[in-house]
């Protein structure tokens, strides 16, 4: 009967410091919620600095946001998806200032709105600039989401 005795203020001790070892790792009501990641606009192919041949292959990712089609008919403002977006390419093109539309057949700009992540295009010989630059369902450009890298196109 001594040793049961000896042994209940230990196993209290140690049934204590679990219960505050649980509490202290369980969320906490209200708790933030990680921030959502930033979205991000990459070339997957070619790297910048890259010699190529024309045809040129690119291929883009992005993180932080998804890609889509482009919704057919003319959108309101009020019907752009938000968290939606779709790739252009700006050939020899800076990236656009946030919230300017890129305007659908303007030639050094190619549209991506059926959501396609691939293109292949003919460069002339020389050093070219590539902007590839996120755009909403009304082909407004996104903040932050443009990369611009430069390729070498060998004849």
């Amino acid at each position: 009967m001594k040793i049961g005795k000896q042994l209940v203020l230990p196993a209290l001790i140690l049934i204590a410091g679990f219960g505050t070892m649980a509490s202290a790792q369980a969320p906490a009501t209200g708790a933030k919620k990680p921030a959502a990641k930033k979205a991000r606009v990459f070339f997957v192919e070619p790297k910048n600095g890259a010699t190529v041949m024309s045809p040129l292959h690119m291929k883009f990712g992005s993180e932080g946001i998804e890609i889509a089609a482009v919704p057919p008919g003319d959108l309101t403002k009020a019907q752009v998806r938000p968290g939606k977006a779709h790739y252009h390419v700006g050939i020899d093109q800076a990236c656009l200032p946030a919230g300017k539309n890129i305007v659908k057949g303007t030639p050094s700009w190619v549209h991506f709105g059926d959501g396609k992540d691939v293109f292949d295009t003919q460069l002339t010989p020389g050093k070219h600039k590539l902007a590839l630059q996120l755009g909403d369902d009304k082909h407004d450009t996104m903040p932050g989401t443009c990369e611009v890298i430069t390729v070498d196109v060998k004849p």
